[in-house]
């Protein structure tokens, strides 16, 4: 081997511990069958942890594959977001899995590969690496959202899924055409060189448009957004969970390379985009969640605003920007699991039930879980001291810094009228009149329940820390 594939590999090394890991739990799945899915949810677990591990104490920094693969502190650091997120559903989704008969070998393996696609989307250097790790992951998540092929829920919200990701990812690759055409490059450094000595050109701008409206359409943001609520609401609950945290950071990250990267010498361009899609998507998130009667679909317009949310802090186009951004989809992972933990304990009579009038009363029935679902829907909101609303203070501060005054002010409001419909809920838990017990949680659940419930309490006093490696991944486009 040579030296620079041996770099290279050295480079890439968690991307292939999961990529073998997959392909070897594939094969022992497909000869032990149904008997082995609960050992290779583990098993696959296992590979998630050896693999961040590995990047975080094993993998140095640099590029890799000729410049189409970089690693650096923002690649490690969403990268690790993304293996939480990974690893926390799959433990969430066993016994929910078992419960519900979609306890296949296949979930594990596909989670698995969605994952390698996620951080190969997050290192990708390149238009033809972006694309090769978006597809990889969509093509997992089409199939997952489908996996309960026996629900017709399900079935409908893969196929949903799989024809508007179709239509996206013909935008992307046009968008892609069009910027090679006028650049002549792939690359994301050639690209940006190119542009800083070419000058702007209709035409590539014609390209900017499309590439974004290919990756908008993967963090659900405005316009992009018509497939969410309905793949939210069909999709089992574990995959929702999923699709909820762990692709979202990894489609976020690439938003932020190719902006902050390829088309840094046309800010002026994407950063109109980005606070049109930001606004657009607060917007909507806040007011067309109010209407909600079922709590996944309200999480599905929930995410849909704290996209735009987050991409308020990319518009501001600086080093605290992007700051605010790592540390908005850090708080938002949390937050999310610890929320669908709760989606994933609300059963009756072995039926796991969706309504959010199926609330009522849970403080008399279960002090507990409505304590800490109060502290999480107070995050959401927004309400100080908890993290939402450090996660808020970053990206808004940001704009504000940035002479975005109306972009800091609409989100404010938005986050205002959003906050309507996670109060309802509190008013449900606390002042109704119960409608009956939930069944016992099971204990993964609980655990990751108290844990986001605690990191949400407790930001302000573990912030620091996670403010100064949010810095350092920031400093790598500066």
């Amino acid at each position: 081997m040579t030296p620079d594939l041996l770099s290279s590999l050295s480079l890439s090394t968690p991307e292939l511990i999961i990529a073998i890991g997959a392909l070897v739990l594939l094969m022992v799945g497909a000869y032990s069958r149904e008997a082995s899915s609960g050992a290779i949810s583990g098993l696959a677990v296992a590979i998630l942890i050896v693999a961040g591990g590995w990047m975080l104490f094993v993998t140095g920094e640099g590029n890799a594959y000729g410049g189409a693969f970089v690693q650096d502190a923002f690649a490690r650091f969403m990268k690790l977001l993304s293996l939480v997120g990974s690893a926390v559903t799959l433990i969430m989704s066993v016994r929910f899995a078992k419960a519900e008969r979609f306890d296949k070998f296949e979930y594990p393996v596909l989670i698995l590969l969605c994952t390698l696609g996620m951080m190969l989307m997050i290192s990708a250097n390149g238009m033809i690496a972006l694309y090769l790790g978006l597809e990889l992951q969509s093509l997992a998540i089409y199939v997952l959202a489908a996996i309960n092929r026996d629900n017709v829920r399900s079935t409908e919200a893969g196929l949903k899924y799989f024809v508007l990701g179709a239509l996206s990812s013909g935008m992307l690759l046009y968008g892609i055409s069009l910027v090679y055409g006028y650049t002549g490059n792939v690359g994301f450094e050639a690209i940006a060189n190119a542009l800083s000595h070419g000058g702007r050109q209709l035409g590539l701008v014609f390209g900017l448009v499309f590439v974004l409206a290919g990756l908008a359409f993967k963090i659900s943001a405005v316009p992009f957004h018509m497939w969410t609520p309905d793949v939210y609401e069909g999709a089992p609950t574990p995959v929702t969970a999923f699709l909820a945290a762990a692709p979202k950071m990894a489609a976020m990250a690439l938003v932020v390379r190719v902006t902050m990267g390829a088309f840094e010498p046309i800010a002026k361009d994407w950063q109109q985009i980005i606070v049109f899609i930001s606004i657009a998507s607060m917007a909507l998130g806040a007011f067309a969640a109010i209407g909600q009667t079922n709590i996944k679909r309200l999480m599905a317009y929930s995410s849909i605003g704290h996209m735009g949310y987050a991409l308020v802090g990319l518009a501001a186009n600086s080093e605290a920007g992007v700051r605010g951004v790592v540390i908005y989809m850090l708080i938002y992972l949390v937050m999310t699991l610890g929320t669908f933990a709760f989606i994933l304990a609300m059963r009756r009579n072995d039926q796991n039930v969706e309504q959010i009038s199926d609330l009522a009363g849970l403080s008399s029935t279960n002090p507990m879980m409505a304590t800490i679902l109060t502290i999480l829907m107070f995050s959401l909101a927004g309400i100080p001291p908890l993290a939402g609303f450090w996660g808020k203070w970053y990206v808004f501060l940001a704009a504000i810094n940035a002479n975005l005054y109306a972009l800091a002010i609409i989100g404010v409001l938005a986050s205002v009228v959003g906050a309507f419909y996670y109060l309802r809920i509190i008013k449900l838990m606390w002042f109704d009149e119960p409608v009956g017990a939930f069944q016992p949680m099971a204990g993964e659940l609980r655990l990751v329940l108290g844990l986001s419930g605690a990191f949400v309490l407790l930001y302000v006093l573990i912030g620091g820390p996670i403010s100064t490696y949010a810095q350092a991944a920031a400093k790598t486009f500066f």
